[in-house]
C-alpha cells in the first residue's frame, strides 16, 4: 500500500529557538502589560487624596481596593477637599475601562470637579459644568459620579449624582436608609445636563457612606440586596469611628464575589451644636 509521507519533522534544534523565540515574545507581553498596570496604579494613587478633611463634630474617612485578580486598575476615586465658602466638598465615582486611560481619565474628572466647586456651591451645577467640560476633550470614556457639599455649621449636607449608585446612611437613634435621590446621566455621556439637588440636615448623630458598585454588586449579589447589606452594616455601626466603619464597609464588598475595584467614603458625624 502507498502511503503517503509525512513532512520531515523538525529538528530540536528548530523546536529550540521557536520555543525560545515564543518565550521572549510572551515575557516581553506580560512586561509590557505589568508596565501599565504599575504606570496605571501609580496615576491612580497619587491622584487619590493622601488625606481628607474634618472639623469639630465632622470626621472623614476612605478606602480603596483594586480589582481582585490582579491585573487590572480601575478608575474608582474618592476625594475631599475645602471650599472656599467654609464647606467641606467630597466626590466618588467610578470611570468606566480597567486601565491606564481609565485612571488618567479619573484625574482630570477630579481636578474638573475640584476647581469647579471653588466657584459655586450648588452641586448640580458643580456636575453639570464638570459634564461639559468633559465632553469637550471628545473622550470615548464615561463615569458615575456622586459630588456632595456639607455645611460644618449648619450641617446642611446638598448633592447630587449622575448614574452613580445611591448613598447609605444611619443614626444613632436607629433609623437607616438607601439615598433616592434622583440623578442624572454618567459624565461624558450627553452635553448639557441637568442634575437635580437633593437637600438634607444631618442632625442627627450619624453617618453617611458613599460607595462605588464594587462594594456592593458582584456574581452573587445584587445591587438592591448589597445595599441593603451595607444598610444593616452601617446602621449597627452607625456611631463608630470613621476609620473602622470605612474598614467593615470595605471588608464587606469581599462577599460580592466581585472582580471589580471598591471605594468607599464614609462622612461620619454629630449631631449640629445649638445657638449660642
Amino acid at each position: 500500500m502507498n502511503r503517503r509521507r509525512t513532512p520531515r519533522s523538525a529538528s530540536a534544534e528548530d523546536l529550540l529557538s521557536t520555543l525560545q523565540h515564543l518565550t521572549a515574545r510572551a515575557r516581553q507581553e506580560v512586561q509590557l502589560h505589568q508596565a501599565r498596570v504599575e504606570l496605571a496604579q501609580a496615576l491612580q494613587r497619587d491622584m487619590l487624596p493622601a488625606t481628607l478633611p474634618s472639623f469639630p463634630g465632622l470626621r472623614t474617612a476612605a478606602r480603596y481596593a483594586p480589582a481582585r485578580d490582579g491585573l487590572d486598575i480601575g478608575g474608582d476615586w474618592y476625594d475631599g477637599f475645602l471650599l472656599p465658602d467654609g464647606a467641606l466638598g467630597l466626590a466618588i465615582g467610578d470611570v468606566q475601562g480597567h486601565d491606564v486611560e481609565a485612571a488618567a481619565f479619573m484625574g482630570q474628572i477630579r481636578i474638573a470637579m475640584r476647581a469647579i466647586a471653588s466657584s459655586t456651591s450648588d452641586p448640580g451645577e458643580v456636575m453639570g459644568r464638570t459634564n461639559d467640560l468633559i465632553m469637550s476633550m471628545n473622550s470615548t470614556l464615561f463615569a458615575t459620579c456622586s459630588f456632595l457639599w456639607l455645611d460644618p455649621r449648619s450641617r446642611e449636607l446638598r448633592s447630587a449624582r449622575a448614574g452613580h449608585v445611591a448613598s447609605v446612611w444611619a443614626t444613632a437613634d436607629g433609623h437607616s436608609g438607601v439615598t433616592a435621590d434622583a440623578g442624572g446621566l454618567p459624565l461624558g455621556i450627553e452635553p448639557h445636563q441637568h442634575y437635580p439637588v437633593a437637600r438634607r440636615d444631618l442632625d442627627v448623630t450619624g453617618s453617611f457612606v458613599l460607595l462605588t458598585d464594587g462594594v456592593i454588586e458582584g456574581p452573587s449579589l445584587t445591587i438592591d440586596d448589597g445595599l441593603d447589606r451595607i444598610r444593616r452594616l452601617v446602621s449597627s455601626h452607625a456611631t463608630a469611628d470613621a476609620e473602622d466603619l470605612a474598614d467593615q464597609v470595605l471588608k464587606a464588598a469581599a462577599l460580592t464575589g466581585h472582580e471589580d475595584d471598591a471605594a468607599v467614603l464614609v462622612l461620619r458625624h454629630d449631631a449640629a451644636a445649638g445657638p449660642a
